[in-house]
């Protein structure tokens, strides 16, 4: 077979580890191959953290690769590859542990990014290329993944399970009086694309005095994490309720499904709320939202990253690499409380 195929494919192999955000972004490129080709067998190797969001999606095959385990880790995944032949390998990440894996999946079409866009050496590691599409959010960038194979047709879904304890935990901590709940996740993987303390305090106490609103915050076990939550928490008037360090990816699921916005940098929870059609009010500076935004809510992002551009770097946006980072600690400042207040009563009056 050769590409594009003209006839479905028996068994595609997909390759995307991490993060969560970037395993959000992908799974509706495998929706869209169950929609378009429903007797094609999907295998997706998945980092151990990712896959305990999405592992349990119906009729895919996930293989988990733990990184911890070393070079163990690959011994594994070159033992269950034993045997498989897949008519294509969609190489969706740019990394070199990445690359390094795709040599053990055995197939004549690997298919990766264009030279442009290859990033870590990952046009070494593959024959076939996508489009060169010069700026793209990288859901769209994911679906030229799928036309390159045969796929025109976009299925916009993606149907992550939420299981029964899940729901009973949101039950258990959400107060089930009819008021609507906004949930705060303040923290991304990197320090500097967090907003303020005194910022998220004074949308938290804007959403229950002008919304009558619940108020949750959301986060991981580490200790930044843990030190936004409780900083938060001491700060607003009106106390919001702590779940920093307390939930599962599934559990955060569940909480991002019922609630009515949700308030985060660029981060995994934003991206996850967006797999529940869940407005998002996305707090961007150091990154281009034209990128990296929670895909269904271009109209609530807070988008400070053109002057945060200016000011780093004395160029405009266009003059600039697409995707081009402000690191520089305070960036985040130059989003205001006030905007993202605004931005609230717009997602509540939709």
């Amino acid at each position: 077979m050769s590409l594009p195929f003209t006839s479905a494919p028996t068994h595609i192999c997909l390759l995307r580890l991490s993060a969560v955000g970037d395993v959000c972004h992908a799974l509706p490129v495998v929706r869209t191959i169950q929609a378009q080709w429903p007797e094609t067998n999907i295998t997706w190797i998945i980092g151990r953290l990712e896959a305990s969001l999405i592992g349990d999606i119906p009729d895919v095959e996930f293989i988990i690769f733990d990184k911890s385990r070393g070079i163990a880790a690959y011994r594994e995944l070159n033992a269950q590859m034993k045997g498989r032949r897949f008519d294509v390998l969609l190489h969706m990440q740019m990394s070199l542990r990445a690359s390094l894996i795709s040599l053990l999946v055995p197939t004549k079409i690997r298919l990766g990014f264009d030279r442009e866009r290859a990033k870590d050496l990952q046009w070494l590691f593959t024959n076939h290329k996508i489009a060169h599409q010069p700026q793209q959010h990288v859901v769209d960038s994911f679906f030229c993944f799928a036309e390159a194979i045969g796929i025109k047709e976009r299925t916009l879904k993606w149907d992550i399970p939420i299981p029964v304890e899940a729901e009973q935990f949101c039950d258990q901590h959400i107060e089930n009086d009819g008021r609507r709940l906004l949930l705060i996740s303040p923290c991304s993987s990197m320090r500097y694309r967090n907003w303020n303390v005194a910022g998220y305090a004074a949308v938290a106490d804007y959403a229950v005095n002008k919304h009558n609103m619940q108020v949750i915050i959301s986060g991981g076990p580490a200790a930044i994490e843990q030190q936004y939550g409780e900083e938060i928490s001491q700060l607003c008037q009106h106390k919001p309720l702590n779940l920093v360090g307390k939930t599962n990816l599934k559990q955060l699921l569940a909480l991002l499904h019922r609630a009515a916005v949700v308030v985060a940098p660029d981060s995994g929870p934003a991206h996850i709320a967006t797999t529940v059609n869940t407005p998002v009010i996305g707090l961007y500076a150091t990154t281009n939202p034209d990128r990296a935004r929670p895909y269904l809510s271009a109209e609530y992002v807070a988008n400070r990253y053109p002057e945060a551009i200016q000011s780093k770097h004395h160029k405009s946006v266009a003059a600039l690499p697409w995707g081009t980072r402000v690191r520089d600690e305070g960036t985040m400042d130059l989003i205001t409380s006030d905007e993202v207040c605004a931005l609230l009563d717009k997602a509540l009056t939709k």
